[in-house]
């Protein structure tokens, strides 16, 4: 299911569209129906909510990122860490 957010447009003309929320509120809904929750970021943030799911709910975290990009925290926080490289890259 694809869902979009609009970008919240700032003063200085830059624009924002993080959807951590949606993403979390998501993964916690899914987590009581899923065997395994896929997260593909490397964002650290969500290494509580992996934690979360991991502990409450006692389903699988596999994080998908680059390992360069993925907050370690996040790796740690994950059952699985699969590092976005080689046949997964597009291109």
């Amino acid at each position: 299911e694809v869902k979009l957010k609009p970008f919240i447009q700032r003063a200085d003309g830059s624009a924002k569209g993080d959807w951590d929320v949606g993403i979390t509120l998501d993964a916690i809904e899914y987590a009581a129906l899923a065997d395994v929750i896929v997260l593909v970021s490397g964002d650290g943030d969500f290494d509580l909510l992996a934690k979360k799911i991991r502990e409450v709910h006692g389903k699988r975290v596999e994080v998908y990122g680059v390992p360069k990009l993925t907050a370690n925290s996040l790796i740690q926080a994950a059952s699985q860490f699969i590092p976005i490289e080689g046949d997964l890259l597009l291109g």
